[in-house]
This record gives structure tokens, sequence and C-alpha cells, in this order.
């Protein structure tokens, strides 16, 4: 069955062109040397991008392979301006980053709800020969063409937002917390990879507060160079303002596991490594007492840590007063997401997954339309009506 989770779109965009203005000459009857009265063609629509809160994959994009605006009007007689070509608006997620597909390079951000950045600007309208009337030249016999379009081919990637993410390998217990955490109901069941798409849930706290915690899919080591699920998911880690470790108990050791996660974190992007972690060793259920405190004294001093058990329950008020008081300390407040955020390995992130979604058969061929023939502006007419 398909996914209804798409993080991932490539579509080609078009901006319309301006329309061209009119040259006309008035010769009626009544008024044999009326003079110059083409109008001014109209601008072409513009493509906008728009956050939107009610979207949260770009499922909505997949199959829209191109989103091009309405051209303007041409200019008519009488000084008739022609129409606005009509914009187009493309509604995506919040933590949607857009790249131009044939250089690779980061075009903008869509960060919060309502947000809107315009992507490509539609041509401007031609002016008429009316426009160029003057003493000494009282028959103008040109009108301007209106501006081209303007056509680019962008990559929409999407990092979720969320104030908690969830790292960890396979069956570490990130979908059962999840689920026992918030209203949330991930996939749950004992094999390796049962997450194949992130999931968000928002965790409530004491009086009516909340904070959004993300589930993604396990991390194994050699991700970062693309082994497992690779690249697919971990780039939603860089938009979480507070990283959530999670290890069972049960494992051999649990600073080392630790240490890999962490290590695969720094080779996709070493400045995941200033956010805040907390280390939740899950599965407690299985261990007593005597046995957490051994293992307390063999877990990393650098990141507090949380004993749970998802399913009895314990441990979980702690994991939620750890969080909440890591997420509202003063060093970790959230900050605003502007087109001058640039994260140190977006580029790389950017040509490795591309080659990650070509080998997938994601990253299918833009057919392009062919473009109108452009009329010849030489040409004028005179009013079939004669003296």
């Amino acid at each position: 069955m398909e996914s209804n989770f798409v993080d991932y779109v490539k579509i080609c965009c078009r901006s319309g062109k301006g329309g061209r203005g009119s040259m006309h000459l008035r010769h009626v009857k009544y008024n044999p040397n009326g003079g110059p009265d083409g109008g001014d063609g109209g601008d072409g629509g513009s493509v906008f991008l728009r956050g939107n809160h009610n979207y949260w994959t770009l499922l909505h994009l997949k199959y829209q392979r191109h989103i091009f605006a309405q051209h303007g009007g041409n200019g008519g007689k009488d000084k008739c301006h022609g129409t606005k070509g009509k914009d187009e608006y493309i509604d995506v997620p919040c933590g949607t980053v857009v790249y131009n597909a044939e250089t690779g390079k980061y075009v903008c951000d869509i960060s919060y709800d309502g947000q809107v950045v315009c992507l490509l600007k539609g041509g401007r309208g031609g002016l008429g020969n009316y426009q160029f009337r003057s003493a000494t030249n009282q028959a103008p016999r040109y009108a301007q063409p209106g501006e081209p379009m303007q056509e680019m081919t962008v990559i929409l990637e999407l990092k979720l937002l969320a104030d908690v993410g969830l790292v960890g390998f396979p069956n570490a217990g990130k979908s059962t917390l999840l689920s026992s955490l918030s209203s949330a109901r991930p996939k749950i069941a004992n094999y390796p990879f049962t997450t194949l798409e992130p999931s968000l849930g928002i965790v409530g706290y004491h009086d009516k507060q909340s904070f959004v915690m993300a589930d993604i899919p396990g991390i194994i080591e050699g991700a970062s160079e693309g082994k497992g699920l690779g690249l697919r998911f971990l780039r939603h880690i860089e938009r979480n303002s507070l990283l959530l470790f999670m290890v069972p108990g049960d494992t051999d050791d649990i600073r080392h596991e630790y240490e890999v996660l962490l290590h695969e974190l720094e080779n996709f992007n070493p400045e995941m490594l200033d956010k805040h972690r907390v280390l939740a060793v899950t599965k407690c259920d299985l261990l007593d007492d005597e046995l957490m405190e051994m293992l307390r004294d063999t877990l990393p001093s650098d990141v507090e840590a949380v004993f749970i058990s998802s399913v009895t329950g314990f441990g979980l008020e702690e994991l939620k007063n750890v969080l909440w008081r890591e997420l509202n300390s003063e060093s970790n407040k959230l900050q605003t997401i502007t087109a001058e955020d640039t994260l140190v390995h977006r580029d790389k992130d950017l040509s490795k997954f591309l080659l990650e979604m070509t080998a997938e058969g994601e990253d299918d061929e833009i057919l392009f339309v062919d473009e109108e023939d452009i009329e010849d502006l030489d040409d004028f007419e005179y009013d079939d009506e004669q003296p």
C-alpha cells in the first residue's frame, strides 16, 4: 500500500508572460485623425508559495507536476487595458524547504502558517502606442511586447517542525512512547523498521500546556552514508528543538549505542550537536531497582538520563518534566527560521538525497510544455469604417 506521507516532490513552475501592448490608430468617419489609442497589455500571473498549517505532507503536490500561472491579456483599441493573469498559490506545510532542481541551490523556507513567498514573478505588460504619443510623434506605429515569463523546476523538501524529536535504533520503543504520551497511534510491532514514516503527537502538560513530539523512523549505524532508510528521514531531526535519545535498558552497552547515534547525527549535520539532548533508557519494566542503579553509573555524564517504561508508565511523568524544563530553558529558545537561515550541509544534504531518490525511481524526468508562437508586433490595424 502506498504511503500517504510524502516529504519530497519535484515540480515545474512557470509564471505568466505579460500581454503585448496594442498598436492601433483610431480612424472613424466622425474623427478621421483620431491618433493612437492602443492600450497596454496586462501583467502576467505570479507563482507564490504559501504556508498552510492544514497540510502536514506534500501528498497534494505529488501528481501535480506542472503549475503554470496565467498569461496577461493583450491590449486593445480605444485604450483598453489587457486583463491581468491569475496568480497561482502553492500551499505547503510549515517546514518546507525549496531548492532549485537544476543548480541544487537553496531558494527559500516556509516556516509559519500564512507566510507567502513569491517564487516566480509574472512578466509586466507592454505599453500600447498611446503611451508613446508626443508633440513630435503624434502617430507612433509601435508598441511594447510583454515581458517574458519565468520558469523554474523546484524541489520541495519537508522537514517536520516539532519541539521534541525521538532518536533511536529500530525497536527502541519510540512509537510506544509516543502512543503513551499522546493520542497518536503509530504502528507498533516486534520487528525492526516498523515505523516507515514520521508521526507527530501532541503531549499534554500541566495547566493545559503542551508540546509536539515527532517519532522519526529508526536510525542504524551508517545511516548518514545512506544505509537503512538513509537520509530520507534524518533531515526531519534538523528542525527539532530538543532531541530525546532512546536506548533500551536491556542493551549490552547503553553508552556505546548513544555515541553511535550521536556520531550519525554529527556526520549528517554537525550543527545538530548544538541542540539540547535528553537520554531515555526504555523498557525498564525488565529491570529491577538495583540494576537500574548500576546502569546509572555507566551512562554518559554530559546528558540528563531518565529511566522509563512506556508499558507500565514508570518514569513518564518525570520524563515530561525534564523535557518541559529543557524546552523552556533560556539557552534552548526556538529561533525564528528566516531566509538567511543556512544549514552547513544544506547543499550536501540535497545532493546525497537526490542520488538516493534517483535510485528509488522517484526523480522522474519533468516534461515541459512548448510555448506559443509570439505574434508579429509590427502589424497594426485600422477600423473598417471609412469616412
